[in-house]
């Protein structure tokens, strides 16, 4: 039976998640299918269709999948589900907000957050905040499962010619319905996206000092800004930057980590980054187990330096 991917996208354009689950879905099943639920989205699904190693795209269009109400896309999945051995979405806020409904309308168990194929029944995941692997093996009919991108490359956005089919949506789910949104916009890159990340911890003292300290250098960098949950928690940063076991988990080219402990909750979430730099005035800091380099410095002085050195 072929596999079917959840697309990620915001109509108009696919995410770069859904390149990596397209990957994660390849090493499932021999073809692979892609669905995109959406309004309007015909330019994603054109995208879709252009990935390589993609069979056939799935495109159900409809005002009630217009803002990827968790409700409204599981009916949509739902109503394909049957004819494929597994679904994947990205283990992103959309995915896992989705996939849960799937499973159990379906009756099965989700298998959360693979990291690696092992077989067509059997995946690997991370648990104790990524401090053990597991070995997941599931006998269900119909696979739902989540995806950790950072674990898989991306599939070539290019070179496909999948013939895109229309299929319908199923019926809006009046037990929910659009309220409203408030976004966080920024010129910076999304931070699960980004290659590079900045990232700020407690030791900032402030939301002042936090964008004072950390701004200059994302900017040198083209980083996106990041944070830890202590910072987080204390309103130097906004939630939507929180990096970690609760928050993101990235795995950018270069990720700086700056008055961050290491708190393993937090190295869960960065810990597969290419490269770390850590700066942190404590030697006994764990951040400096995984970081590939380490600075013990105070960071009010050592950041600006470096931003001053990257003028040079």
């Amino acid at each position: 039976m072929p596999v079917l991917v959840i697309a990620e996208h915001d109509h108009a354009s696919l995410k770069p998640a859904t390149l990596n689950t397209v990957t994660a879905a390849a090493a499932c099943g021999a073809e692979v299918h892609v669905l995109v639920a959406g309004s309007n989205a015909g330019a994603a699904a054109a995208a879709a269709a252009q990935i390589a190693g993609v069979a056939r795209v799935l495109h159900a269009d409809d005002a009630s999948l217009a803002h990827g109400l968790a409700e409204s896309v599981a009916a949509t999945v739902l109503s394909v589900a049957r004819d494929y051995s597994h679904v994947l979405f990205a283990a992103t806020a959309g995915g896992k907000n989705a996939a849960p409904r799937v499973a159990a309308l379906l009756d099965v168990a989700q298998i959360s957050e693979i990291t690696k194929v092992v077989a067509t029944d059997t995946f690997e995941r991370p648990i104790y905040a990524g401090n053990a692997i597991a070995t997941v093996r599931s006998a269900d009919a119909v696979k739902v499962i989540t995806v950790r991108t950072t674990a898989f490359d991306a599939a070539a956005a290019t070179g496909g010619t999948a013939a895109v089919t229309t299929v319908p949506a199923a019926a809006a789910d009046a037990r929910s319905a659009w309220v409203s949104a408030e976004l966080a916009k920024s010129d910076r890159p999304e931070l699960t996206a980004a290659k590079v990340i900045v990232s700020g911890g407690r030791a900032l003292g402030s939301s002042e000092q936090f964008n004072a300290v950390l701004t200059p250098l994302a900017d040198k960098l083209g980083a996106a800004l990041g944070a830890s949950r202590a910072a987080v928690d204390a309103g130097y940063a906004p939630n939507d930057w929180q990096v970690g076991q609760t928050g993101k988990v990235v795995a950018p080219q270069l990720y700086v980590a700056a008055g961050i402990s290491g708190a393993i909750q937090h190295l869960a979430g960065m810990k597969d980054s290419k490269v770390i730099v850590a700066i942190n005035k404590d030697p006994e800091a764990p951040i400096f187990s995984v970081a590939d380099y380490g600075l013990q410095a105070d960071l009010f002085v050592a950041v600006p330096e470096l931003v001053a050195a990257l003028r040079g």
